[in-house]
């Protein structure tokens, strides 16, 4: 187990890109299974997560070139799709939740598919019947073996369909869509998903030769075509990697220039940092975030207690909702944060309280954060990653402590973050590896 030894109490100072998105790369890798042809996709962040899905890809018979180390070519001319039933595809799937996306290219070109229940962070309740309810609305048949964990879901063809979504759950979007686009006929989908990694996910496809109407929407209409073909792809940057450097930058008093950032792509991400104080400005593609000794929290005009909460795109991704709480923690006020899709995504913040943070865990969903203006510091302690986001939020608060703290677990760190210790040290961090 990897652990991170922090000094905190370091400013940073410079310039830092940030690396392509994670959830994105994880849709549009899987993407390449729809085609013989060569896929070559830009950007991809090199990060345990996509070594992961990379890996199963190429055991499943994918011949993955790259060409840099953020440039890969796939071509998945011929598969092996016995593979689908041993157990070594079982364990390399149940250790990664992105695993679930092979289930609809796999669909969509052989007919068959199959995949254990996948892994993934230990944040709650994460249902995977949005997936397969939409392959069956498609034509698909679904079989589950409870021992096993294992689901399996065949069609001699799919037909397009009306889905109307119970979730808008962004990977049960992204299967669905690329079950769909090799489907007879014209599928539509009500109530999907349209985060950006949705809509570069759609913009991929169509340039495949996919016809899709609606992208960047929640109703999208798929017209079936009989095959799709090669294309080179650019994934956009990580807007949870560029909010956790917002939310860094705040935390230890840092003048910190995010370059290329996709602005346009951001959503309400930037104004969601304001209304904790946080005086960031555009610059071009950029973001700029001044040094500053002190921020502090909005209230409502009525005065009452800010509350920052998670929402379906365009409201506020959930995933940030770590960073956002933790930087709150040093501001001038009080904010109720509220994580409404996942149960036990605030269970961290126990480790926050040992630092001295000001934090009262309302119940599984909601946290109240009275904000210390940076007049009390947190203190360095020992504590342990329990997930991605998570494992960031308690590395922020490491780098704005007084004194050192040690993290364990930063496995669960490097699942999403690439060369993060290397790339904070080059900008004045204090982190060591072990």
């Amino acid at each position: 187990m990897g652990t991170f030894i922090v000094q905190g109490g370091k400013r940073l100072s410079g310039e830092i890109i940030p690396q392509g998105a994670k959830n994105e790369a994880l849709q549009v890798i899987c993407a390449t299974l729809l085609t013989p042809d060569k896929v070559t996709i830009r950007n991809i962040p090199d990060i345990a997560d996509v070594a992961k899905i990379m890996e199963l890809l190429e055991c499943m018979g994918v011949t993955i070139t790259r060409e840099s180390r953020s440039t890969i070519t796939f071509k998945a001319g011929k598969l092996n799709l016995d593979y689908l039933q041993t157990t070594e595809f079982r364990d390399q799937s149940m250790s990664l939740r992105g695993s679930i996306m092979v289930v609809g290219p796999l669909l969509a070109r052989f007919g068959i598919a199959f995949i254990p229940k996948p892994g993934g962070d230990k944040i709650g309740r994460r249902r995977v019947d949005t997936h397969f309810i939409g392959f069956q609305k498609l034509g698909a048949v679904f079989e589950f073996d409870a021992p096993g964990l294992f689901y399996k879901v065949a069609a001699s063809s799919l037909k397009g369909s009306y889905i109307h979504l119970d979730e808008a759950s962004v990977t049960g979007t992204a299967n669905i869509i690329m079950a769909a686009v090799l489907a007879e006929g014209t599928t539509t989908i009500y109530n999907a998903a349209c985060e950006p990694y949705v809509q570069q996910l759609c913009k991929m496809l169509v340039m495949m030769g996919a016809r899709i109407d609606g992208i960047g929407s929640n109703l999208l209409h798929i017209h079936g075509v009989k095959e799709l073909g090669g294309c080179t792809h650019t994934i956009l940057p990580d807007m949870i990697e560029i909010g956790s450097f917002i939310g860094m930058a705040a935390m230890t008093g840092s003048e910190l220039t995010i370059k290329n950032v996709s602005y346009e792509n951001l959503g309400i991400i930037p104004d969601s940092f304001r209304r904790l104080g946080i005086d960031l400005e555009r610059k071009g593609d950029d973001i700029y975030i001044p040094h500053q000794e002190h921020y502090e929290i909005e209230t409502f005009i009525d005065g009452s207690i800010m509350v920052i909460a998670d929402a379906i795109w365009p409201g506020l991704t959930p995933d940030l909702l770590s960073i956002f709480l933790v930087t709150a923690t040093q501001a001038k006020g009080a904010v109720l944060i509220h994580q409404k899709m996942f149960e036990s995504r605030l269970f961290f913040v126990d480790k926050l309280i040992d630092m001295g943070a000001q934090i009262i865990l309302c119940d599984p969903h909601r946290a109240t954060v009275i904000g210390m203006d940076k007049m009390i510091r947190l203190r360095g302690t020992v504590m342990t990653s329990p997930d991605i986001r998570a494992g960031v939020a308690l590395l922020i608060a490491a780098m704005s402590a007084e004194g050192q703290s040690i993290i364990h677990n930063i496995e669960q760190i490097d699942r999403g973050y690439q060369d993060i210790d290397k790339r904070l040290n080059a900008l004045g961090a204090d982190i060591k590896r072990i």
